[in-house]
């Protein structure tokens, strides 16, 4: 924390500059202010996001949106059943003097719009899920490491399932957030109609540098958290493991498959950033409410009897709390 006196003060300056991105980012997207939070929370926690909606609900005009207040380079991958790894990460081609050169791919960005992940098949969401984990890639045996801070923001359509090809649970298990957009209110489409459909611009100005946001992501790092916390956040994890000591009785009837440790860390990684979001210098078990369902909903599978009883994700998360 080279720019700052103390872990306070950080703190402080990261909260002031989230409430300005939020305001910045809410100007262009309306109706949309959890999903723009839960959004600057994951990037914030060096995480990566799965955004499910139905078109037009300005997912892409989100990412767009963000990567100008965040002043980071962007690409947007449109993800099809053609689409090679090669087309991700890059290749190789022989230059004019007859030797190998490297031609970087659209992942070499801060920040990655993966649209309609699950339009392409295993092998290529495979390219793209490594360098999410590894934030690097390997062509012909040389390592090149991507640019940083780096984010990935993929969308799914929930509702056009043919011709698709599912994220594995283990590979959705990298995202650390899977966030629902819904439709917006009748008064907020109101609002998107009125400024779609005029010649007004919405001038957007530039909030944060990469620099600085590195600077923020190593300032979360260092909240303390009480041991109490610790204990509830992987509590709440393994209460969603049948076979664990914790497991309730919603656990056994309703699922098939638990949480992994994984969901423990980024609890524990997106409390302390909506703690520290929300004016606080530790957070507490309401933090960890805060951020469990759009970690844990990804990391659960419902079993035959949850699904014929109408028992959604959702709800069994809920009662786990």
């Amino acid at each position: 924390m080279e720019n700052f006196k103390n872990e306070v003060e950080a703190v402080d300056a990261l909260r002031v500059a989230y409430k300005q991105l939020h305001d910045e980012v809410c100007k262009v997207v309306i109706g949309q202010e959890d999903v723009v939070k839960e959004v600057l929370i994951s990037i914030f926690s060096k995480g990566h996001c799965l955004l499910v909606g139905v078109p037009g609900l300005a997912k892409t005009l989100l990412v767009n949106t963000i990567s100008q207040v965040l002043g980071l380079h962007y690409n947007r991958i449109q993800f099809t059943p053609d689409l090679m790894p090669s087309d991700i990460v890059g290749s190789e081609i022989l230059d004019d003097t007859k030797k190998f050169k490297f031609i970087k791919g659209p992942i070499f960005a801060n920040f990655i719009l993966a649209d309609e992940i699950n339009r392409t098949p295993p092998k290529t969401q495979a390219a793209l899920l490594e360098a999410m984990q590894e934030n690097a890639v390997t062509i012909a045996g040389v390592r090149y490491t991507l640019d940083s801070p780096f984010f990935v923001l993929a969308t799914q359509n929930p509702i056009e399932q043919e011709g698709t090809y599912p994220l594995p649970e283990a590979q959705l298990d990298r995202f650390m957030f899977n966030i629902w957009v819904d439709y917006p209110s009748f008064k907020d489409e109101i609002t998107i109609v009125k400024n779609t459909t005029s010649n007004k611009i919405k001038t957007l100005k530039q909030v944060l540098t990469a620099e600085q946001i590195i600077e923020f992501q190593n300032v979360i790092k260092k909240v303390p958290v009480n041991d109490s916390v610790y204990e509830y956040a992987v509590k709440l994890v393994a209460k969603t493991r049948k076979n664990s000591e914790y497991a309730t009785e919603i656990t056994k009837k309703y699922i098939s498959w638990g949480a992994g440790p994984r969901a423990s860390q980024y609890l524990i990684i997106g409390a302390k950033t909506h703690a520290v979001l929300a004016g606080k210098y530790s957070p507490d078990i309401e933090d960890v409410k805060a951020v469990a369902l759009p970690i844990l909903r990804h990391r659960i599978i419902r079993n035959y009897k949850a699904e014929a009883e109408g028992m959604t994700v959702e709800k069994i998360i809920e009662a786990l709390y």
